[in-house]
């Protein structure tokens, strides 16, 4: 049980109560922040070479554009919990590739596409291997 603070009011008009998360949540938070990083980071780096090619997709440029589109998009869903804040968090992670790959918007919307499709598969991946296939596909792993 996490102890709360004093509740307030957000942007919508609805209490909310604060939570203080416990070492071990905040270890899990930190280790699976890490792991999202290093899993779209790959994922990003397969499909900029893809899509721009090796000269211009290298894997620090998406190490950038994984950790800054995670972070600023998180940021966006935070202060606008609704679609307003999906579309801001999409725009974000648009022109973080457009300008670290060099690419127009086409070609950073096809990065996003085949990044999104490259994550499924690897989740699915991974899923399969260490055994949490009823997580990933619920009731369809029966």
């Amino acid at each position: 049980m996490t102890p709360s603070l004093a509740g307030f009011t957000d942007f919508v008009g609805r209490n909310v109560q604060l939570q203080i998360p416990s070492e071990a949540g905040i270890m899990f938070g930190i280790i699976l922040f890490i792991m999202n990083l290093i899993i779209m980071t790959i994922v990003f780096y397969v499909a900029g070479v893809i899509v721009v090619g090796k000269r211009r997709a290298l894997l620090g440029d998406a190490f950038v554009i994984s950790l800054l589109g995670t972070v600023v998009g998180n940021i966006c869903l935070l202060f606008f919990p609704t679609i307003i804040g999906l579309l801001l968090s999409l725009l974000v992670w648009l022109l973080l590739i457009r300008h670290y790959y060099e690419t127009g918007w086409l070609g950073a919307l096809a990065v996003a596409i085949l990044a999104v499709i490259i994550f499924v598969v690897v989740l699915i991946i991974l899923g399969l291997v260490l055994g949490v296939t009823i997580l990933l596909l619920g009731s369809l792993a029966f």
